[in-house]
């Protein structure tokens, strides 16, 4: 269970729920905003704590893991793209991607982030800062970030949400393209039907409990 707030104000966003995810797999989590769908996706990745529960990530017992210990877990192991994009203004593209790199102890991080963008479409891009690049382009950048450290699981939440159609369109293609190639798990948050059925099994969400769950 996840709650949020304190007293009377105390809502339970999560209730009830229990998921599977085999290696491989490609999940989207549905529903309407409110429904707990990023909440969910939040507990997964072990940036939010749940109230009660047991919850196993590759292996390991999130639950039973300290702030640091699940900040080491996730680095190289977990990538992340949100809808915000979360690039740091003062670094350059390149410096967006090879700095979590060396953060997690990759040697050599400056070429694997170059090879990263370059695998994103960005290779003439590297130099410019985030507020010299597009929305899309942003994204790309993050989707970089997230996937240079070949992690096993990725999580994106609503990947393509401040994006116009085409943009949506380019970088949900990028995306699945890069996790496949990775051969990664991805867990993907949408409110959207059409990129919901682009993965290959769908979990529906509704006031914070899982109402339906099968192939897309």
């Amino acid at each position: 269970m996840l709650s949020l707030g304190q007293g009377e104000a105390r809502v339970n966003v999560l209730r009830g729920v229990s998921l599977a995810v085999m290696p491989g797999e490609t999940v989207a989590l549905l529903g309407p905003s409110g429904s707990g769908k990023s909440s969910l996706l939040a507990v997964l990745a072990g940036l939010e704590r749940a109230g009660s529960g047991s919850l196993t990530v590759a292996g390991q017992d999130f639950m039973g893991l300290s702030e640091d210990a699940l900040a080491a877990a996730r680095r190289g192991r977990i990538g992340v793209v949100l809808q915000a994009f979360h690039l740091l203004p003062t670094m350059t593209a390149l410096e967006n991607v090879a700095t979590p790199l060396e953060l997690a102890g990759v040697r050599d991080a400056a070429p694997a982030a170059r090879a990263a963008l370059e695998a994103v479409g960005l290779a003439h891009r590297m130099g410019h800062y985030p507020a010299q690049l597009s929305g899309g382009e942003q994204q790309r950048v993050a989707i970089a970030r997230a996937l240079a450290p070949r992690p096993a699981l990725v999580f994106a939440d609503e990947p393509t949400g401040n994006l116009d159609h085409a943009n949506g369109e380019a970088v949900a293609e990028l995306l699945f393209a890069q996790v496949a190639e990775a051969g990664a798990t991805l867990l993907m948050v949408t409110h959207d039907e059409a990129l919901a059925a682009r993965c290959g099994r769908i979990v529906r969400l509704e006031d914070g409990r899982i109402i339906a769950d099968g192939a897309a």
